[in-house]
């Protein structure tokens, strides 16, 4: 059966004209043979909205009942898709991931795909149906809705594509991945391939084109996914195995900034292994990201931890942290939230040195402080504070080749 799921978001969905142009889309993958898997988000910002409407009743929402009020969102989007569809004279049916049974784990807000029951939706496409799945939610062995994070819905996507052995089609606002974000730095030049693995640092970085589990799943079950715009028919970008044209002469494929995470220092630990496996082991428990870390030892056998970790999650954090000092009052801790994560990454890396000593001279030569920095074989991420994002990233646009000739 040659299937392809086709993955709509929240801005392709916003009203019902967009709606409308995304049935056409749709209709149109369906006229050239395909079987189509439609995934949609919630319409534009209603997402945003059931948060708001949360956050009038409670400053700290019961998770369960999160995920009850948030699955809704989606159920509104795939029932309009499936009637605009059926109104043009396509068969469709809807489905919500509970019904869908896309099983997940019990971690309300941040579950993880477990497997997807794909038997009630290959009948439909043997009844030559087109298939409309809500995604970004799940339900457990329990029979508790889930979702699965901002983002949900790529993840959706492409678990789907490996499921049934198709093609990924993800379409949102922009018509491609850029070497940056355009409207960070307005040179920047389209990518029309990348590898999963520059993807993948990409998008865990803060490049909001593709959630990063998405790629991660892409990868793992080499599911091509190819991403373009929802409003024009602009060539996107392939998100593959095979690498960029000229790969050897590039060093950095692209660059990712965030505004997302904090900056958590903790004061006078003691200076063991324990001390660190604890505080990352209980973050860890609690599905808390932790980026980059730094230690530096200071007297009497103390030591200092930094670390970023998503604004979401400081609540978290302060919690760990204060059952810590109950135990142990010479512990202290800072909290920066005036934060910008830098990050340049290319494959081309591996083979090239000189990367991180010419970020540093661009950082030098403009008196740009760099508050920590992390790197990899194919990344490097630095944080300054946020008055100097732009700066910055003009500055390695330009000096790295990241930005369309003049």
């Amino acid at each position: 059966m040659n299937i392809v799921v086709q993955k709509y978001g929240g801005s392709s969905v916003a009203t019902t004209e967009k709606i409308k142009k995304v049935a056409e889309k749709v209709i149109k993958k369906k006229e050239e043979g395909y079987h189509v898997v439609v995934i949609v988000s919630a319409m534009g910002k209603t997402t945003d909205e059931l948060i708001s409407l949360a956050k009038g009743i409670t400053d700290n929402p019961v998770p369960r009942e999160m995920d009850m009020l948030l699955t809704t969102g989606e159920q509104v989007s795939i029932a309009l898709l499936a009637m605009a569809l059926n109104a043009k004279g396509y068969s469709a049916v809807s489905f919500t991931g509970p019904q869908m049974n896309i099983q997940t784990t019990g971690i309300h807000q941040k579950a993880r795909i477990k497997d997807i029951e794909a038997s009630k939706l290959l009948k439909a496409l043997e009844e030559n149906k087109i298939v409309v799945v809500a995604g970004f939610q799940g339900v457990t062995e329990d029979n508790e809705y889930t979702t699965l994070g901002r983002g949900g819905s790529d993840t959706s996507a492409v678990a789907l594509a490996a499921k049934l052995g198709a093609i990924c089609e993800i379409y949102t606002d922009v018509d491609g991945i850029y070497t940056m974000d355009p409207r960070k730095l307005q040179k920047a030049k389209k990518i029309e391939k990348i590898n999963y693995e520059e993807m993948m640092e990409m998008a865990s970085l803060g490049a909001g084109v593709i959630h990063y589990r998405a790629v991660e799943l892409g990868h793992k079950y080499q599911i091509p996914i190819y991403v373009a715009s929802s409003f024009s028919d602009e060539r996107g970008t392939l998100i593959t195995n095979g690498g960029r044209v000229g790969m050897e002469e590039t060093l950095i494929t692209g660059m990712a900034s965030s505004l997302e995470d904090i900056q958590v220092t903790l004061l006078n630990l003691p200076s063991c292994t324990s001390s660190l496996y604890r505080l990352f082991g209980e973050l860890a428990e609690a599905e808390v990201n932790v980026d980059m870390i730094s230690q530096m030892l200071t007297e009497e056998n103390k030591m200092n931890v930094g670390c970023t970790i998503p604004k979401t999650d400081l609540h978290i954090a302060e919690e760990i942290v204060e059952k810590w000092r109950q135990e142990n009052k010479d512990i202290q801790w800072e909290v920066n939230t005036d934060i910008a994560k830098i990050s340049v990454v290319g494959l081309g890396m591996r083979s090239h040195s000189g990367v991180a000593a010419k970020v540093f001279e661009l950082m030098a030569e403009n008196n740009i402080e760099i508050k920590m920095i992390t790197t990899s074989e194919i990344k490097i991420t630095w944080v300054v504070d946020q008055k100097d994002e732009l700066r910055t990233i003009e500055l390695i646009g330009s000096g790295f080749g990241l930005e369309m000739e003049a």
